[in-house]
């Protein structure tokens, strides 16, 4: 079976070899370590200072060199997103997509952003919010075509991290305490995220749903302990928005995997029933998302992603350790899995051996 055929298997519920592996899109520095491990030309890209500053995605190195280091380890899959790449946006003023700060930089998550102070949806409505005619989808088109060529399983679309921008926007604290004292004003900058990355998404699978596996998008509602936020401020101010990111890809006749790091045992029930496929990427460590529990409670009802943990066993453990971890999640959750970092972005610390132990267990079919 190609990567492309396995994951379609997987997520339809089909019999398939084997569970799936995806390695994740480490981070830009890791990249640069694995690619010289695998003799991979990098033919690296500049990338503006203002973007990384604005944007919510940090690992932004992308094109063939992920495909070719995604086929050197055998991955079945491979993620390009839009908002990966600083060429898809194109304001004429060099305006970045998200100005959170009016051009200052961020300092820290708890920040204020431009309506950390607003109390009135007016001032909500008067922002220069970002225009998708900005949007340039033509380098993503590439990559996903290429990666279709390699038959790579290809996960895209945007990557719609509506609560982590609206976060920005007000400040962390600040936008769980608005979430109280003006709801009215949370619901209005979130509805114009939203909006913007809807048509956005529309755009962006116009011309390349056909082309992708599933649709992927990210949000991280939890954290080492439990929600961010109450299930209950979950069900108001995020649902419904959320719902409509899925009902769009839904549309499609694309699968839908969401992202979500952090501890969100509690609110997964209410994410199978909002219709997804997919969750990626169970981290492994947080409360309650360890594989055994998951596996209990979820199993059947949705195709994990990930799970191979990323703070201690990938960075800390051995090569054995490793292996004894990808074969116990396999064990655990069947072929009905993508065996794959607990956190996608893999940093320096997790050595091409360990990278190599994952996927060779990953991968290997058992007799």
């Amino acid at each position: 079976m190609t990567g492309r055929e396995r994951i379609c298997s997987i997520l339809n519920g089909s019999t398939t070899d084997r569970s799936g592996f995806w390695m994740g899109n480490p981070a830009d520095e890791t990249k640069v370590l694995y690619y010289r491990h695998f003799g991979i030309n990098e033919a690296r890209k500049e990338i503006p200072e203002g973007f990384l500053r604005t944007s919510q995605v940090k690992t932004n190195m992308t094109g063939n060199a992920d495909i070719e280091l995604a086929l050197a380890v055998g991955s079945d899959m491979i993620w390009f997103s839009p908002e990966l790449d600083p060429a898809t946006w194109n304001h004429p003023a060099g305006k970045p997509m998200w100005d959170f700060y009016g051009g200052l930089e961020r300092k820290s998550l708890s920040q204020a952003g431009v309506f950390g102070d607003c109390e009135e949806v007016s001032e909500v409505d008067r922002f220069d919010w970002p225009d998708p005619d900005f949007l340039d989808f033509s380098e993503t088109i590439k990559n996903v075509d290429a990666a279709n060529r390699a038959g790579l399983a290809v996960f895209g679309g945007m990557w719609m991290p509506f609560f982590h921008i609206a976060a920005d926007f007000f400040g962390m604290e600040n936008y769980f305490m608005k979430m109280y004292t003006d709801p009215e004003v949370v619901d209005a900058v979130t509805k114009h995220i939203v909006d913007f990355y809807l048509e956005a998404n529309r755009r962006c699978l116009d011309v390349m749903a056909d082309k992708l596996v599933a649709g992927f998008f990210g949000n991280d509602f939890g954290s080492q302990r439990d929600l961010l936020i109450s299930p209950e401020m979950f069900e108001r101010f995020i649902m419904p928005y959320y719902k409509q990111c899925i009902d769009l890809i839904k549309s499609y006749g694309l699968k839908v995997v969401v992202h979500s790091c952090g501890s969100i045992d509690r609110i997964i029930p209410r994410l199978i029933e909002a219709g997804i496929d997919g969750l990626h990427p169970l981290q492994a460590k947080a409360a309650g998302m360890d594989a055994d529990n998951l596996a209990r409670k979820y199993g059947g009802k949705l195709v994990f992603i990930g799970g191979v943990d990323t703070q201690d066993i990938l960075p800390f453990g051995t090569e054995d350790e490793v292996r004894a971890e990808v074969k116990r999640l396999r064990s655990l959750f069947g072929d009905r899995c993508v065996i794959s970092p607990s956190h996608e972005a893999l940093l320096p610390n997790v050595s091409p051996g360990k990278l190599i132990a994952m996927a060779e267990e990953a991968t290997s079919i058992y007799p």
